[in-house]
């Protein structure tokens, strides 16, 4: 796990995009000469590419080291990981399943950025024989039946989680609490099976949803975005935010307004840095959907896929509600 701050240094950040162009292995190691396709790879074995979205949001660090301890356990493939350096550089992603195919690896796991966007490279990449695994958001199903592909998926059910979240935050505010939704990046399934969670939690609950607004994901677009709202709904009493890193950013804007206390918020990851704010109660809930396993599971069924067993169209992996009843 990765420690509270939700912010890399320009250090970190600048890591990051080395990754992106040259891979992580998961054991430490890099294969001498050149490509690390299945026959270059140390001692033959498969190397299997994982590309994931910002790693300066801890929950991909987070996922990262996950994939990283996973493959070093399992022993038997080469893993190049790498992210790219904000939840919207699509072009970053789309250079890293490039990369693969020109390293000729095996198998590709992708948290693609864009359920849209990524499905034309991911099928240069199964044209270029690789096996392809998807996790973490849903590539669009009718994108990927117009490209004739026919891709796995593992990962968590976004739209029951953000109910359950939001279903925290209807008990905590009561009938007609005015509440707000972050979403996240417009073309990524997550964020709208999100949305969609957070809009049947309120209904439920009688919350009334005054607006509803993007902020990508990002802490510093969640700031801006509260603060506006803020001014234009001062008696708001709620946010639901698709994603940690958001709240974050809600958190600072609540505080900067004088408004600790008085907003609470749901939210979605349950990375280190939100958990004080779970304890203190500002943020009512968050979301585990425990990152390194979906990582370690998505990097199974690549592995599986290579062997020549046929994969099942949703691994559907773990979620779980956390409160500040289980941060003690």
């Amino acid at each position: 796990m990765t420690n509270s701050r939700f912010v890399l240094p320009t250090t970190a950040l600048l890591l990051a995009a080395a990754l992106t162009g040259c891979g992580q292995e998961g054991d430490g190691s890099t294969p001498a000469g050149g490509n690390p396709g299945t026959n270059s790879a140390k001692g033959g074995k498969p190397t299997v590419c994982l590309v994931m979205k910002s790693l300066g949001n801890e929950y991909f660090q987070t996922m990262q080291k996950g994939a990283e301890e996973h493959a070093a356990k399992r022993g038997d493939l080469t893993l190049h990981s790498s992210g790219i350096q904000n939840e919207t550089d699509i072009d970053g992603q789309i250079t890293a399943i490039n990369r693969c195919i020109t390293d000729r690896a095996a198998a590709l796991v992708v948290a693609p950025a864009d359920s849209r966007a990524l499905v034309a490279p991911l099928g240069r990449a199964a044209k270029a024989g690789l096996k392809i695994v998807n996790i973490d958001v849903k590539l669009d199903d009718g994108a990927l039946k117009s490209a004739g592909l026919d891709i796995p998926f593992v990962g968590p059910d976004n739209q029951e989680g953000a109910r359950l979240s939001g279903a925290a935050l209807a008990k905590a505010l009561g009938t007609g609490g005015k509440v707000v939704i972050l979403e996240g990046n417009p073309g990524a399934a997550n964020a709208q099976q999100r949305k969609a969670g957070f809009v049947a939690a309120a209904a439920a609950g009688g919350l009334t949803v005054v607006d509803s607004k993007t902020a990508h994901w990002e802490t510093d677009e969640a700031y801006t975005v509260v603060s506006n709202l803020l001014t234009t709904h001062p008696d708001l009493q709620g946010v639901l935010a698709s994603n940690d890193s958001m709240a974050l950013g809600a958190v600072k804007a609540i505080s900067a307004a004088g408004k600790k206390g008085k907003v609470k918020i749901a939210s979605f990851d349950n990375i280190e840095a939100i958990r004080p704010y779970v304890k203190d109660g500002n943020v009512v809930a968050t979301v585990d959907q425990f990152a390194a396993q979906q990582a370690g599971d998505g990097i199974d069924q690549a592995m599986k896929a290579l062997a020549g067993e046929k994969l099942q169209p949703w691994v559907k992996t773990d979620l779980k509600v956390v409160t500040a009843s289980d941060l003690g």
